[in-house]
């Protein structure tokens, strides 16, 4: 069993005690001379955060082309220095016209918290569709907590999941969850995990799903508050799925999962009207962080996902106007509703 640390850190400190960083490299050039300029940068913003104690928890990168981009960030990161953050690499395309993009995380106790970014080689993917994929990806993640002593409903607190070609996969990946969180113990009954499910693919061409998985070894259940915001949002299980809008620690930290324009019985709203959309979800996510004791001047990232890259210039020039000290990545990754234009999530401190 992994030891417990000290409970309960101040609301008040959680500024203090993690930092997060949206990245981009120099604009033009090939591939490997964008991959050096992004890569000098998460140097020199890692050195910054050590100077104030804090230190990487994961990386995110977001490629334009994982084919053909992939092996070549993974060997130029095996100089990166050490002590290595915890990688993610998914394929959807930044929309500002960068062939890669980060997100970084750093906090002052990395060692509390584990990132796993897993995913399917060729050969275990082949030939098993999203229902199968999932579970397989479930069941490795449980392969590692479980010699920890951890759970999937307690120590779990957040999990992004990347769907390939999602308007045709998705619903695998849902009845591989849902049958999952039943066998785990999760239920409407007792709570489910914040997430985002959206399109993304992988490096490997028969991989159609990936996921990631944040766990808090030291976590318990009394230690999160679930965020529903039934005034705004319908609950999940109402349309078969099974994910937390939002969840709230007890040191401050908010993660807000995927959120679209709907409304409290679960109805897309807004249809055809990106800009509409954008206005409604962050209603949602509003009514989420103000349950949550938070608000919107509190957040410390967004990502948007648009499933129409047309509609990037509008929905970028609306997001600066409205937050133009946030941090943000606008990314090509289509939703689970075809009437979803847009998606957003976040994370935020009290």
């Amino acid at each position: 069993m992994l030891p417990r640390r000290l409970r309960n850190s101040k609301p008040s400190s959680s500024s203090k005690l993690k930092s997060y960083t949206i990245l981009r490299p120099v604009p033009g050039g090939s591939f490997d001379q964008a991959l050096e300029s992004l890569l000098n940068k998460l140097q020199t913003f890692f050195r910054t955060e050590a100077s104030e104690d804090r230190h990487p928890v994961f990386i995110r990168f977001f490629l334009s082309d994982a084919q053909n981009q992939a092996s070549a960030l993974k060997k130029a990161f095996e100089a990166f220095p050490r002590p290595c953050p915890a990688l993610s690499i998914v394929e959807q395309p930044p929309l500002d016209g960068s062939r890669i993009t980060a997100l970084a995380i750093t906090d002052s106790s990395p060692q509390d918290i584990l990132f796993h970014s897993l995913r399917l080689t060729e050969e275990e993917a082949r030939g098993l569709d999203s229902y199968r994929q999932s579970r397989l990806l479930f069941q490795k993640y449980l392969d590692i907590i479980r010699p920890l002593g951890l759970t999937l409903k307690t120590h779990c607190v957040r999990t992004w999941i990347y769907v390939r070609d999602i308007d045709t996969n998705y619903a695998g990946l849902v009845k591989a969850r849902n049958d999952v969180f039943e066998e785990e113990g999760l239920s409407h009954l007792t709570h489910y995990i914040a997430s985002t499910g959206i399109g993304g693919a992988t490096e490997s061409r028969s991989e159609i799903t990936a996921i990631d998985f944040l766990t808090y070894p030291h976590i318990l259940e009394s230690e999160k508050t679930y965020l529903k915001a039934l005034s705004h949002l319908s609950p999940t299980h109402d349309y078969g799925v099974a994910f937390e809008r939002g969840v709230r620690l007890s040191d401050g930290h908010i993660f807000i999962s995927g959120t679209a324009s709907i409304d409290q019985r679960g109805a897309v709203l807004y249809e055809g009207d990106v800009l509409a959309q954008a206005r409604r979800l962050l209603d949602n996510i509003s009514a989420l962080l103000a349950e949550g004791g938070s608000s919107l001047e509190k957040v410390r990232y967004f990502v948007a996902y648009l499933r129409d890259i047309s509609d990037y210039p509008v929905v970028d020039a609306y997001l600066q106007q409205r937050f133009p000290e946030v941090p943000r990545v606008l990314l090509e990754a289509r939703v689970c509703r075809p009437a979803w234009l847009i998606e957003m999530e976040c994370e935020a401190l009290l």
